[in-house]
Order: structure tokens, then sequence, then C-alpha cells
């Protein structure tokens, strides 16, 4: 037991300095943001809000952060609407081909993001779809689409499907029963889903630059932009904003998780 004990010990130990030493650029970052240098200084000489200024105020990072939280959001509803019943589909559904169409539609995780853009963008320009936006929704919905059918499917298997046939035999409909039993007990499953498909979305570059139109600039476009033709010191604000963010999702998630823990 104490040798158990001991080894418990150092694998946390372990655990903990590999997690330090990977979050140790992103951290680095955050005092960087706080410069009043119009170069990227580690540390800050001097501490002030003028990086955060120049984001509000320099044209392009304002509007290429509302293109992508736009398409983020569109992307997120639309993966829940397509994946959800998706994901009714495979736990519940008993039919032919049942674990190919699974593995289809989760394909995309399984598949290097260059291939995905460049599919899409040929596939676009086949079918002449030339509206930006719409481009960036649809690729980045196929993008996030697996990731709601995974939280969302896991969820299901938790509802017990004896509540679900108690309810067809007094009489209801499927639908009925999925809107009135079944969709209540995993939406903790369904806002988690949601919340990694709006971070995933928002943080697509790849995808994003093969599909973007000119004048579609998202934020992450912006950034690699900044970074190969200047390296702009409010770099460093965008990305300490981002962190924070992507931080935020994470104790989101946490909490909806051990609420739908709880009994």
């Amino acid at each position: 037991m104490e040798r158990r004990s001991i080894w418990r010990r150092a694998n946390a130990a372990f655990a903990v300095a590999a997690m330090i030493f990977l979050l140790l650029p992103s951290l680095i970052v955050v005092p960087m943001s706080f410069s009043d240098s119009e170069l990227i200084i580690f540390p800050p000489r001097e501490y002030s809000f003028h990086l955060y200024e120049r984001y509000v105020q320099e044209p392009g990072w304002v509007s290429a952060t509302i293109l992508s939280f736009r398409v983020a959001l569109w992307t997120t509803i639309l993966s829940i609407c397509l994946g959800v019943p998706a994901a009714y589909a495979l736990v519940r559904g008993q039919f032919p081909g049942r674990r190919m169409l699974a593995m289809f539609l989760l394909s995309p995780i399984m598949l290097p993001s260059v291939v995905l853009a460049l599919a899409f963008y040929i596939y676009f320009v086949r079918i002449s779809l030339s509206q930006g936006e719409l481009r960036l929704v649809l690729a980045h919905c196929v993008a996030t689409l697996p990731f709601i059918i995974v939280t969302a499917a896991a969820g299901i298997q938790t509802v017990d499907a004896n509540i679900e046939r108690a309810a067809r035999i007094m009489g209801a409909s499927r639908v009925y029963v999925f809107r009135t039993v079944t969709l209540p007990l995993v939406i903790p499953s369904i806002v988690a889903g949601a919340l990694f498909a709006f971070l995933i979305s928002f943080d697509e570059i790849i995808i994003s630059i093969f599909v973007a139109r000119a004048g579609d600039e998202t934020l992450p476009i912006k950034m690699y932009s900044s970074l190969v033709f200047e390296v702009s010191p409010v770099l460093a604000a965008i990305s300490t904003i981002l962190t924070v963010m992507s931080a935020l999702i994470c104790i989101l998630v946490t909490f909806v998780q051990k609420s739908e823990a709880k009994p």
C-alpha cells in the first residue's frame, strides 16, 4: 500500500510538471500583453493597457473577431441541429450499416485539417458557392460535428431506454418522447459539446484559409497574416484574450459535467 501511495504521488507530480511545462508559453504571453512597448518584450519594462487599446482602435482586429464569433455561433447551432439527432440514431437505432455511418460521421476527426480544407475548397468551387461566410460555416460544421455527436451520444447512453419505452407504450410518438423525455436529460452533454464546437470553430485556421473569400478575414487568419508580414505586439493581447476565453470554456464544461454527474 505504501509503494502504491508513493507511485501515485510520483505520477501526480509528473503530470503537474508536464502540464506546467506545456502551459508555460501561454502564461508568458499574459504579462507581455500588458507591456507599453511597441515591441514584444519579456519581461515588460512598464505595464499598461496600451496593446489592448491598439486591438480595439486599429482597423481589422475587431471586425475579424466579430466575424469569427458569428461564424462560430452559427457553426455551433448547425452542428447541434445535425449532431444530436445523428447521435440519437446511432445510439438507439438498429439498422444495417450503423457502424459504417458512425465511422463516416466521425471521420473528420481522423483526417488532417489540410485534407479537409482542400476538399472543401474544390467542392465549393465545383458547386459555385461564393458566399464566404456561408462557406466558413458549412466547412466548420463538418469539422465540429463529430464533437457534438460524441458528447451527445455519451449523454444518450446514460439515459435508461426503459424510460423512453414506457413513454412509447403510453402512446407518445418518437419525436415527442425525444423532445420531452430524452432531450432534457442530455442537455448538459449537448452544452459541453456545443462549447467545444464553438471554441474549435473560433480557433480554426487551416480550413478558414482555404475556404474564406477575399475580405472574409477571421481572427485566426488576421493573426496569421500579422505574423507573416509583421510581428505586431497586439498579438500578445489577442493571445491573452483567447487564452482566457479557452480557460473559461473549459471551466464551464467542467461545471456542466459535474452537474450532469449529480443524481
